[in-house]
């Protein structure tokens, strides 16, 4: 599965009726899609494939083959080409596996059509990353050190910083050394290194460019200064993760050009900030004309993410007539990504969280969580995972493990941000890592879905559990939504230790809405064993609700319409 959207134009070829119902499903999917036509599917196909990101067939996969094989070129700017059968059973990545997104193009065609998506890339066809699909620049013997990996054949892992790579087989071994004579490397490096036939190199994102320019800079100018400033240094422009300037260039065009050949944003900060900055070389000239002591050097530092703690001044401003240039190196971030993995059922976990699982070196969680998505990760990842009550313990772990620069993933079930691990994850986190919020299915939301429509109106989140939050609290949260006449969800109602909870809750409720409203109990929702239980709130017994369950009460509007809870959203009422 992915998390990336589909190509922006896609072109579909089909030569049959069945073919072009297939290809209406879709056009109908995507906005981006659309059916080419020609005086043949050939020609059809020669359009498409001319004129589109990514071509879609619906013709059998040897006459793709024979059509576009004199079209081929590189497969870093060919289109992606996916080819499904007549019956739509299989989707078939045929070109543009990792490059040119055909893996991604195929899972989505078959996420849509029903089919089965057919990968023969070799990485991923046995879950390991490949080295062209972590996001950075790759050089050198890709294909020979990936065939390595997938080999079991030793591989060294040489980086000059603990970037917060995914995880890696364990045939790839860190080392400190900078070269093992005859046997596979993996570099990553910002540096300009020998590259053999047995080396492939990683482009970390970690050097800033700060430039700053008189007005009407020639791009030129900017563009020549750069790349000679960065070759001096020994650095490669691949491992450049942004220009850096002041606002007042923002809109200059030598900039924008130059920012936009490299193909990396143009970051920009107020002269105020620039100022906040030490720097090496202050000019009282710059100052008086930009407000601030220095452009090139400051912007460096502070980098896209304003931390110039975080990074080291490589090259010092080096001017021409009309540029000026500095080079800052910032650390490597560990990465957290704090991952809801929905109610239980696979259907129902969301793309992105598969991708952060898979993008994860570390996953931290509690055991039972854990289970549901072992065959989701890439071999070699590290699991954490520990048992009911070491929800703190955990999140410290994970923090502890993406400060020491690792791609972590923290899961909990449903939303991570609902009674779950986001909230004492951020308590321990702070500035030194990145953090990632991944959304999930809430249990509100899966018993929602199955009760009808419960929370069509205002609503109320309650967790009736007082091991962190006293009851006298909880019971005036619970009145307050009586009162307020909120459709109520209370999330772990009941307990063997906690018994009488959830009945004082309910009697609370009873005093401010008729006998009668809509009571809903769903037990393990999306998982095997699933029941959904309606009553009143006369009728509720408590008895029958446990710590998998979660409890829908109604507000004074809801009904029932043919079994099923119904909130009214305040639009007419038709009985």
């Amino acid at each position: 599965m992915t998390d990336q959207n589909p190509p922006a134009r896609i072109g579909l070829v089909a030569a049959t009726a069945a073919g072009r119902r297939h290809a209406d499903t879709l056009v109908n999917a995507w906005p981006h899609a659309r059916l080419v036509q020609g005086e043949s599917s050939a020609d059809a196909l020669r359009s498409a494939w001319a004129e589109c990101d990514a071509v879609v067939a619906f013709l059998a996969t040897g006459a793709v083959v024979r059509i576009l094989a004199p079209l081929l070129t590189d497969k870093r700017s060919d289109p992606a080409v996916v080819v499904v059968d007549e019956a739509a059973r299989h989707a078939v990545a045929l070109l543009g596996g990792h490059a040119g997104g055909g893996n991604d193009l195929a899972e989505q065609v078959g996420a849509v059509l029903d089919a089965r998506p057919v990968i023969t890339t070799a990485t991923d066809a046995v879950g390991l990353p490949g080295l062209d699909t972590l996001g950075w620049p790759v050089q050198g013997a890709v294909a020979a050190v990936s065939r390595a990996i997938l080999d079991g054949e030793p591989v060294r892992l040489v980086a000059d910083a603990d970037w917060p790579l995914p995880a890696l087989p364990p045939n790839v071994r860190a080392t400190d050394e900078d070269a093992v004579d005859g046997g596979y490397r993996l570099l990553v490096t910002d540096r300009v290194v020998p590259i053999d036939e047995r080396t492939a190199v990683l482009r970390p994102p970690s050097l800033v460019a700060g430039v700053g320019a008189s007005r009407g800079v020639p791009a030129v100018e900017v563009g020549q200064l750069l790349h000679r400033v960065l070759a001096d240094a020994g650095l490669d422009p691949a491992s450049l993760r942004c220009l850096a300037s002041a606002d007042v260039k923002a809109d200059e065009a030598g900039i924008l050009s130059t920012a936009e050949a490299l193909g990396v944003p143009l970051v920009t900060w107020p002269a105020t900030r620039l100022a906040t900055v030490d720097v090496p070389h202050p000019s009282e000239v710059v100052r008086a004309a930009v407000g601030t002591p220095s452009v090139s050097e400051a912007a460096a530092l502070l980098g896209p993410a304003g931390r110039p703690d975080d990074a080291t001044l490589l090259v010092g401003k080096t001017a021409t007539a009309m540029a000026t240039v500095a080079v800052a190196r910032h650390a490597p971030r560990g990465r957290l990504a704090v991952v809801g993995l929905g109610p239980g059922a696979a259907d129902l976990r969301t793309p992105r969280a598969v991708a952060e699982l898979r993008r994860a070196a570390v996953v931290v969680g509690l055991d039972q969580y854990l289970d549901q998505v072992r065959d989701v990760l890439r071999p070699g990842t590290r699991v954490l995972s520990s048992g009911l009550g070491a929800e703190e313990e955990r999140a410290r772990v994970a923090v502890a493990e993406a400060v020491a620069g690792r791609a972590v993933a923290l899961v909990g079930s449903g939303d991570a941000g609902v009674y779950a691990m986001a909230s004492p994850a951020l308590e321990y986190a702070d500035e030194r890592i990145d953090v990632v919020g991944v959304p999930g299915v809430t249990a509100a939301l899966a018993a929602g879905a199955l009760l009808g429509a419960p929370l069509g109106h205002d609503h109320a989140y309650l967790s009736l559990s007082d091991l962190h939050t006293p009851w006298e609290v909880i019971e005036r949260r619970v009145t307050a939504a009586a009162e307020g006449d909120f459709v109520t969800v209370f999330y772990n109602p009941r307990s063997r230790a906690r018994d009488w909870q959830l009945g004082k809750a309910l009697g609370i409720l009873a005093a401010h809405r008729p006998p009668d409203t809509p009571v809903g109990v769903v037990r393990n929702a999306s998982r095997p064993g699933e029941r959904v239980h309606l009553a009143t709130l006369t009728t509720v017994d408590p008895t029958v609700v446990d710590m998998y369950s979660v409890v829908v009460v109604g507000n004074s509007d809801t009904r029932l319409v043919a079994g099923r809870m119904v909130t009214p959203r305040g639009y007419r009422w038709r009985s």
